[in-house]
């Protein structure tokens, strides 16, 4: 039976009570003070015995109050702990002052395959340094990989303070992480966009589909390669394809193979050993592929990547292994390739500035995604979308585009692609001093189609993708003079160009 007695605080009271328990030969398994409170559990406490210890209790100066409860307060608390650790699928572990391990969860028990509490943590690890490390820095280090029972595993350390001030320190909480894990973590953070191929706005025919196709390869494991030129969103489609396959629930990491050197790529996508080289982390460091287990890499401009990295990417793709950076071991993940380029592989090839074995290897899958000025449809739309998007980033209200503006974008090459305009955009929205944004607010405003059709009057976004659509019409059936090769320029079907050609009442030149 537990029992929980209340008091007004006085020096001698608690001796007091425990002396009345004393007297009656009563077995305490377990006594938690916390004036002015003390709980008492005893087990051969019987119903008769507590009726006369309550007699006696109340006989007491400043007992106030005795009552049975289910359960102390700590026992409740421990086993409300005990649940939560067993709850966390990450192997976690308690340690003390020293680096003794005080209690670990069920996850870290089962990957050890023993019980460690009383262990130091030199010798659950079998690594001394480590031990030593975290004890100097007072369990303050960044992530480390470290190896138990064989497997590695990133470490993560929360030292726990007795007190406010420094230097008191109880402890520390040491998680464990599989690298995947952690590369969940990191794409986690990086992930600001739509689900899927919700993040692909637009409703022009060639989006239409890029859409239909992507969907279709997005649920094949197999590599997978993306055309398209600069600022196209290729890495957008490469996310999409991701979220729809079955490593949805994975990480997709990326790297741009252009933005690094040949050293640094290469050990961000495959990671270093211990001691590769000088400034290299003591425990080494997982590269992408082993921190995307089970996920997506995107490699981004695989066209610059060198021959050298090239060579150890087709080792990767044809089985499934490969070495970190001055290491000896050989890895195995389970990863999916997408990779970008806005280069021409083939040519590079032809040339001898890619290997034709792996633009094989990266080409099983291939899309391509339209440039900006083909999808004149869309343009308006992305626009508006972008402009929410900007005023909403810099905290400033709403602003619109107004009609004026539309055959300035319309008509516009757009070099850059998607990322231009958003680029025009964000800078309208920044230096425009009203909330209607005109023509002469956005960069384009000095190109000479948007000299020329600006003095005109716009009544309509749909008169003005209208008269867009028709003068591309026009100067496009003048070279290519039939519907069928007129469609395949501009990559729809041959019953859309002939509806729009009636539309317009436009004719071949004869």
């Amino acid at each position: 039976m537990r029992i929980h007695v209340t008091f007004i605080d006085r020096v001698g009271i608690t001796q007091e009570v425990l002396a009345l328990l004393g007297g009656r030969n009563l077995n305490l398994d377990a006594v938690e003070m916390v004036p002015p409170n003390v709980y008492i559990d005893a087990p051969t406490l019987s119903a008769g015995v507590l009726e006369e210890l309550r007699d006696a209790l109340f006989k007491v100066r400043g007992v106030q109050a005795v009552k049975v409860v289910d359960i102390l307060p700590g026992q409740r608390r421990r086993l409300q702990l005990d649940a939560l650790l067993a709850a966390m699928s990450d192997p976690v572990l308690a340690v003390d002052g020293g680096g003794r391990v005080l209690l670990a969860n069920p996850a870290l028990i089962a990957l050890c395959g023993r019980e460690p509490e009383g262990e130091a943590l030199g010798e659950l690890f079998a690594d001394a340094d480590l031990q030593q490390a975290l004890l100097d820095q007072h369990f303050r280090l960044p992530l480390r990989e470290v190896s138990l029972n064989g497997q590695a595993l990133l470490l993560d350390a929360a030292p726990i303070s007795e007190t406010a001030e420094a230097g008191q320190l109880a402890g520390a909480l040491l998680t464990l992480y599989e690298p995947s894990r952690i590369g969940a973590r990191l794409a986690a953070l990086h992930h600001d966009h739509a689900e899927g191929f919700d993040s692909l706005l637009g409703d022009s025919t060639p989006i239409r589909t890029l859409k239909a196709r992507a969907q279709r390869v997005a649920t094949l494991d197999a590599p997978l390669l993306i055309h398209g030129e600069t600022g196209t969103g290729k890495e957008l489609v490469a996310r999409a394809c991701h979220a729809l396959s079955p490593r949805h629930a994975a990480p997709f990491l990326a790297l741009n193979c252009a933005a690094l050197p040949e050293s640094l790529a290469e050990s961000e996508l495959f990671g270093y050993a211990p001691g590769a080289f000088t400034g290299a982390q003591r425990g080494g460091k997982p590269g992408l592929l082993e921190l995307a287990n089970h996920g997506t890499v995107f490699l981004d401009e695989i066209g610059e990547m060198s021959p050298y990295l090239q060579a150890k990417l087709l080792r990767f793709l044809s089985d499934g292994t490969f070495r970190r950076v001055g290491g000896d071991r050989e890895e195995r993940v389970n990863v999916r390739i997408i990779s970008a380029t806005h280069r021409d592989l083939e040519r590079m090839v032809a040339e001898g500035e890619f290997r034709e074995d792996l633009f094989y290897r990266l080409n099983v899958l291939n899309l391509q995604v339209p440039p900006l000025r083909e999808r004149g449809q869309d343009i308006v739309l992305l626009a508006r979308h972008f402009m929410q998007q900007a005023c909403a980033q810099i905290q400033r209200t709403q602003c619109r585009l107004t009609t004026d503006t539309y055959p300035a974008l319309l008509g516009n090459r757009w070099p850059g692609n998607v990322r231009q305009l958003q680029n025009v955009i964000f800078r309208a929205a920044a230096i425009c001093e009203s909330n209607l944004v005109q023509v002469g607010d956005l960069d384009i405003a000095g190109t000479a189609v948007a000299q020329q059709q600006a003095g005109g009057e716009v009544t309509s976004l749909e008169a003005a993708v209208s008269a867009f659509e028709k003068e591309l019409l026009e100067t496009y059936y003048a070279r290519h003079p039939s519907t069928r090769q007129l469609a395949a320029r501009l990559q729809t079907s041959h019953s859309a160009i002939a509806t729009r050609l009636r539309k317009y009442g436009i004719k071949a030149n004869r």
